[in-house]
This record gives structure tokens, sequence and C-alpha cells, in this order.
């Protein structure tokens, strides 16, 4: 899975080391080849992960998937069960290529808030679910962006409501874990109730993971998982960000999610695809190309453009010859009036710490960081372009206007939609 623009960016050595070890991990986290090695039928039996589930007679093999890997993980499965599998449904997000499979039907939501759309389609999923047989096996396929795609409010509530309570939390700073706290409790068909509403079916999750360390609870905010956090955890969220603010008009009523681990006794999840194994082809990919690579962390976290300045000393104390590897998930506290995103506003701040024998990379996985762009370059190319072109880093900064920046200083990825989902990606160079 190439970037598109490798070509007019790769004007160094480094670079095209850096391009090659990003380019190395959208190759291990395609979608398509995740499925195929995963799932396959074999009988009357399924194989998901090396276990074995009998198909009974009679019962029928269905396909349940929401996020940015629905469309692509539907293509593969229908092409791996062919006639065995009997239907399925699938909710992707707008951006996602167009593609027809066979028995599944194919609804789109907004991302990243959520819309009508996304509620229609919610409801649409449930419905679907909705009479199934002790007989008949679900696949559930759970990527990132599940959690805006599976909006429906409880009754008394609005998508007005959980909007406003995500761009607030967004804003604030609020870590993925914690807005997605409030979402498990402020939807019907998230917190465990996407595998409740497929009873008495047995629920096979394929879990492909864009949370940080692992925590599967957390991806598309666990539809198909018991959910160990409560509507009291939810409430200390909003209370910790001042969520509403005094006057703000929206209520946010939250619902408690099913607790009772008998309620899961027939629903198993599967991680297919994790951050964790993108970053171990990148480290093979640095390793080929005779860097010294070192995983840092797969749990990244912070103010992106801290998280900046921290990298940038990293690379200072590494010899030459090294590339650092970070995967994970930066917050932005937005102050500014500009536009952007983590990956963007990471690099933007990298510009003015990194040395000139440096590099750093950033590449949002699914091929949008908020915008059209995946991430981008920060080193000295980057800074000549940006003085010529009298674009000062750090006003665009300040305005938190990363996506404005290299809009007009072109050192930006472009990917497109991926179709994956494994959070964040860093390449540091130290060449």
């Amino acid at each position: 899975m190439p970037v598109r623009n490798r070509e007019r960016l790769s004007t160094t050595e480094a670079r095209r080391a850096a391009l090659a070890i990003a380019e190395a991990a959208l190759e291990a986290i395609d979608t398509g080849a995740a499925i195929r090695r995963t799932v396959a039928v074999e009988s009357a039996a399924l194989r998901v992960a090396g276990g074995s589930l009998a198909l009974p007679p009679g019962g029928r093999l269905r396909l349940a998937a929401v996020g940015k890997c629905a469309s692509a993980a539907a293509a593969a499965l229908a092409d791996v069960l062919g006639a065995r599998l009997t239907d399925g449904i699938a909710l992707d997000v707008d951006e996602a290529p167009r593609v027809a499979v066979p028995r599944v039907r194919t609804l789109y939501g907004t991302h990243p808030l959520p819309s009508d759309a996304n509620v229609e389609a919610t409801r649409a999923i449930l419905r679907f679910l909705d009479g199934g047989r002790a007989a008949d096996v679900v696949l559930c396929v759970i990527s990132g962006g599940g959690s805006t795609l599976l909006c429906l409010p409880p009754p008394g509530a609005s998508i007005a409501a959980e909007r406003a309570a995500v761009e607030a939390l967004t804003r604030a700073g609020a870590t993925i874990a914690e807005i997605n706290t409030v979402r498990k409790h402020s939807s019907l068909a998230r917190g465990g109730l996407l595998a409740m509403a497929a009873r008495p079916a047995r629920v096979e999750g394929l879990i492909f993971s864009d949370v940080p360390g692992g925590a599967s609870d957390l991806v598309a905010s666990g539809p198909t998982l018991l959910d160990p956090t409560t509507v009291a955890d939810a409430e200390r969220v909003l209370a910790r960000y001042g969520v509403p603010a005094p006057g703000e008009p929206f209520r946010l009523p939250l619902i408690e999610t099913p607790k009772d681990p008998a309620d899961f006794a027939l629903v198993r999840d599967t991680v297919v695809v994790s951050n964790a194994l993108a970053l171990d082809a990148m480290a093979a990919a640095a390793r080929g190309l005779g860097l010294a690579a070192r995983v840092r962390t797969a749990t990244l976290s912070g103010e992106a453009r801290e998280v900046a300045a921290s990298i940038a000393r990293d690379l200072d104390a590494a010899p030459a010859g090294t590339a650092l590897l970070y995967g994970g998930e930066t917050t932005v506290t937005v102050r500014g009036a500009g536009r952007g995103g983590r990956n963007l506003e990471l690099a933007l701040a990298a510009l003015g710490a990194v040395r000139s024998d440096a590099l750093v990379l950033t590449l949002a996985s699914d091929g949008r960081d908020n915008g059209d762009l995946a991430g981008a370059i920060a080193d000295a190319v980057t800074r000549d372009a940006a003085r010529r072109a009298g674009a000062d880093p750090a006003d665009f900064l300040a305005a938190n206007d990363s996506y404005g920046f290299f809009a007009r200083v072109p050192h930006a990825l472009e990917t497109g939609p991926t179709g994956a989902n494994v959070a964040d990606l860093i390449v540091a160079l130290r060449p």
C-alpha cells in the first residue's frame, strides 16, 4: 500500500528510508490480508485465529461489520467464506471506497462526528441482528471509527448532545479512553450491546484495534465486549473536563451497559490487527535497510507538541544509523482557530525541535489525519521549504493550523483511505 506522493517526497536517502518503513506498516495491517490469514471454513467448521467452531446444520453464518475496516473486511470475508456466508451488513465511513459485496448490504456514515445517517444505519444493524437463532454464528468485525458510526442515543437523548460532548472533550484534550468511556454509556449499540442484540446466536468478534495498548473494550467503544466501565466513570470524565459547561443547553443522558459475564458466554473476541503488528513490520523494514531499529512504545500518548519535543530528545541521544519507532495516539488541546490533526501537529512541532541530521515522519494508519492528509515529514528539507514559502511553523502551531501549514509547505503524506486503522505511527531517524 504505497504513499501516493512518495516519489515527490523522496528527495533524500533518509526520506526514502522513512517512507519505506511507513509503507511496510501499511502492508502489514492490510485488512484483506489480515482476514485471509485469520478466517477459513473447513468442512463444517469455522476457523478463526487457530480456534475452530462447529457450524450446526441449518444454522446461518452471518456478518456484521462496523468501522473504517468494515467494507474491506466484508469483501475479504465474502471471498473467503463464499456461499457459506448467508448474509451480512457493513457500516463504513463516507470516505471509504464503494465496493459491492455479494450478500452484504453496505451502509455509510459520517466521521469523526455522528449524524442522522449514523443513527439510521445503527438501527438497520440492530434490526439485522434481531431474531437471531441459536444455531447461527455472527461474525462481528469491529474497527476504529465504530464509536462514531454506532450512534443510537437512548430515549430522552439527542444526537446533538453527543456531538457537543465529543467536540468539547476533544477540544479539551481528553484521551480516547476517556471519550469512549462516555460514548459507551450514550448509545444503545456500544458497550456490549451489539453482542446482546445478536442473542441467542454465537458471536465471533474480529477486532481491528486502533487503541494503544490493546484495550479491546475501547475499540469502537466495545460493542461486543463486557464493559468494565460504569455510568459513574463516564460522569467523572464529563466533570473532569467541565462538560457541559455552565450555561450550555445540551443534556447527555447516560445508560448502564450489561455487566453479567453470563450474557457474554456465547461471545468470543479475537484481536486480528494491532499497532504492535505494524511496529514489528516497521522494525523489520528498518533493519533490512541497515538501521538499528528500536520500538520505543506502542502506547504513545500525551500532548502532540510535547511528544514531538520528547522524540527530538530521544533522537539527540541516539547514535547515527538509528530508527526509533513509536505507535499510539497523542492528543491536541485546541486553542487556535486553525485546522489539523494529531499527526500533522506533531510533525509541525517537531520542525522546531529536530536537528538538521534527523527526521520525524508521522502517519495516521487510516490515511486521514482529521482530513485528507495522512501525516507529514519534519526535517531540514521541510524547514527550508517553509523559509522559502514565508511560513513560520511557530505561527501555525500557535493557531493549531497544521493543515494550513502543510497545504502551503507540501511535505505531507498522501495515502487516501487505507481501509485499515491501528492508530498512529511515527518513524524517527538519525541516519
